[in-house]
């Protein structure tokens, strides 16, 4: 009966030490979880409606890639940039698409924009650039998110 209390007693107070392990705290859990997040890329490129029916991520990214610097090229197609910049072939559009789906575009300059009226070339590309399809924003983590890129536009195609 000894042999039972002692290995009663034992189990007592040696059962205890399970419960002193520190559990980590919520915000530790937090900051390990936040850097082990890849914040320059997400989960799922902006896509249009018709990417969408691409089966693989890559093949989807490329639809939406092409598929807007196509819809861009043919809105700026014969505008009045090709004609107040003849020697402007290719202009670099910086794409915002926001989580809401709404879409900016601002123009890119090389180092020599002195030779460009920068302000003119802004209010074409708004002027121009309406009406796009419904673009689907980016998503991280299950949450649509704002993304940001740089496409290089041909405006003359010879």
């Amino acid at each position: 009966m000894k042999q039972y209390y002692f290995i009663l007693v034992f189990l007592l107070f040696n059962s205890c030490q399970y419960f002193e392990k520190q559990v980590p705290l919520q915000k530790e859990l937090l900051q390990k979880e936040l850097k082990a997040i890849n914040w320059k890329e997400v989960d799922e490129y902006p896509s249009f409606a018709d990417c969408d029916k691409a089966d693989d991520k890559t093949e989807r990214q490329y639809c939406f890639f092409q598929y807007l610097t196509e819809l861009i090229q043919d809105k700026l197609n014969g505008d009045t940039l090709s004609v107040l910049y003849p020697e402007l072939d290719t202009i670099e559009v910086k794409v915002t698409i926001y989580p809401d789906s709404k879409m900016k575009f601002e123009p890119q300059f090389p180092g020599d924009s002195v030779a460009y009226d920068t302000i003119k070339i802004d209010s074409i590309l708004n002027a121009r650039l309406i009406n796009f399809p419904k673009v689907n924003p980016a998503i991280k983590r299950g949450i649509p998110v704002k993304t940001q890129f740089i496409l290089p536009v041909i405006l003359k195609v010879e």
